[in-house]
């Protein structure tokens, strides 16, 4: 289960499109579509890509899961049913290092509540969530 106390990942639930994304998160991988003829990577996933439009061919390209924090926000007042036992909580914007235009929102789990290192380099966890699920979130590196 998450290693933020008192937070209850609200749990995903993939679709066509997903599913792929979310089965190798419980795989404890991180795959991201990409775009076969411009190979530009994409997330969220989508059906047609930014530069090629709906005709894209996509296929998925796991990533090392290495990024930075970008920029961060602390919520203390949550509307997310599963997030309010646990605020204050961050929320920070991750770039992926393999492609800077790839942005992640985190918890950033062990990091306490407003003491996030903007620019650190983060690494990819997976945390559970209450169906089992497995999602993607980033930790600092010491």
């Amino acid at each position: 289960m998450s290693t933020i106390p008192g937070l209850q990942r609200p749990a995903p639930v993939p679709n066509e499109l997903t599913k792929p994304f979310w089965d190798a998160c419980n795989e404890r991988r991180l795959v991201l579509q990409i775009c076969t003829p411009c190979e530009k990577l994409q997330y969220p996933p989508t059906r047609s890509c930014d530069e090629c439009g709906p005709a894209a061919n996509f296929e998925w390209r796991e990533v090392r899961g290495r990024g930075h924090i970008d920029v961060y926000f602390v919520i203390r007042d949550s509307r997310i049913k599963g997030f309010r036992s646990a605020q204050p909580i961050n929320f920070a914007v991750i770039t992926l290092d393999e492609d800077p235009g790839i942005n992640f929102l985190s918890n950033l789990p062990g990091t306490p509540p407003g003491e996030v290192p903007v620019g650190a380099p983060v690494e990819l966890i997976f945390e559970e969530t209450s169906s089992g699920q497995l999602v993607h979130e980033w930790r600092v590196v010491t």
